[in-house]
């Protein structure tokens, strides 16, 4: 398994998808509930390939990656041969995550309180593997609103 298995949660919701998968290999209804009784260990293997066909798609389609904490904001736009960063990384205790921490970070994004990075970094030969690294440190794919707001400011 080349990424991580879909949550139980995510499998209901892609229900219909996972019904097309098994048809395209010929896995009737009746077969599946035979297999998941007789070889759990195959049925197993099936959840994992369409995992990671499920990955590899939504991976090919993410243009932007948020991950926000307390005191630190990683912006990243998942461009064709480069990730791009904008960091920002406050000084003081506000809390960005919060409306109240995010307003006072818009009043105050120039002052000695708030330091940003920029930087890119080239792809390793398989890119989604680098961008499924990001969300399995906590980054959430996003359209990308926070990176073109501050790209625009400190560009």
């Amino acid at each position: 398994m080349k990424y991580s298995r879909l949550t139980k949660e995510q499998f209901e919701e892609l229900h219909q998808e996972f019904i097309n998968f098994l048809a395209t290999q010929s896995i009737t209804a009746d077969e599946w509930a035979n297999i998941k009784e007789h070889k759990p260990e195959v049925a197993e293997q099936e959840l994992d390939v369409f995992s990671d066909l499920v990955w590899e798609g939504v991976l090919t389609k993410a243009k932007f990656i948020e991950h926000l904490s307390p005191q630190q904001m990683h912006l990243f736009s998942l461009e064709d041969n480069q990730i791009r960063l904008i960091a920002l990384k406050l000084q003081n205790e506000q809390d960005i995550t919060t409306k109240a921490g995010y307003q006072w970070l818009r009043d105050n994004l120039l002052s000695d309180d708030v330091e940003i990075f920029q930087a890119n970094k080239e792809y390793s030969e398989d890119k989604n593997s680098d961008i499924f690294k990001l969300i399995q440190q906590g980054g959430v794919i996003t359209k990308g609103d926070l990176f073109k707001y501050f790209d625009k400011i400190i560009g």
